[in-house]
């Protein structure tokens, strides 16, 4: 059964008060040492090429709208020739990064019949530049600051698939811009769970040990 951010959090949560009980846990506190960890061992399975196979853990985008941009925004000055550059509308919800940067699973037409595949602004530049690019039928993107760029695509709109690390409501056709963020589910891979449940409890009961002093300033980090 798939895990929401809110059971993940309950999980730590009751581990925790298995050892100790403190009633100033927060939802806040728990579900940040999650993430923290889940990205740190997201990052060490990305490194193994275990992730892209597991289409499960990405959410697709169907339809992120498009607007035309300037080269020099879209850091690739270096173009000489007419090449129209458009960027996401929207910055994109955050991705959760690999070893090589947001995990993008695909980015397509909206109809999925065309792939558009990952590049850098120098390294486009000097595809287009090259005495054989009349010959190159491919579409790129790159990412920049939270934003996808498409130089040489005439669409309104692209398909995005990827890891992300907060809601995506706002970009899904039948999005709840309203769901609780608990009720979402987390998009970290199940088999992963232990190792960062035991790092996260690890954390607060360290935490939840340190004597509360009875200067307000030296409060217990947890009671905030």
């Amino acid at each position: 059964m798939a895990t929401t951010i809110g059971d993940s959090i309950s999980r730590v949560r009751n581990l925790v008060k298995g050892v100790k009980e403190d009633a100033f846990l927060t939802d806040r506190l728990v579900y940040s040492l999650i993430i923290k960890y889940g990205k740190m061992f997201i990052r060490r399975e990305d490194d193994k090429n275990k992730l892209m196979r597991m289409q499960s853990l990405f959410k697709t985008l169907p339809c992120v709208e498009l607007t035309e941009v300037d080269k020099i925004e879209a850091c690739c000055g270096g173009i000489k020739s007419n090449c129209t550059i458009k960027r996401t509308k929207e910055k994109i919800s955050t991705m959760l990064e690999g070893g090589y940067g947001p995990l993008i699973r695909s980015i397509t037409s909206i109809d999925g019949s065309i792939e558009i595949y990952s590049t850098l602004p120098s390294i486009y530049t000097s595809i287009i530049n090259s005495t054989n690019y009349k010959y190159n039928t491919a579409k790129y993107y790159w990412y920049i600051d939270g934003y996808l760029y498409f130089p040489d695509i005439a669409w309104e709109a692209v398909s995005v698939q990827a890891l992300f690390d907060e809601s995506v409501e706002r970009f899904l056709c039948d999005g709840d811009v309203c769901k609780p963020r608990q009720a979402e589910l987390i998009n970290i891979p199940e088999y992963l769970f232990a190792e960062i449940e035991q790092m996260a409890v690890k954390d607060l009961l360290t935490v939840i040990q340190i004597p509360a002093e009875n200067d307000d300033n030296n409060q217990n980090p947890l009671r905030t």
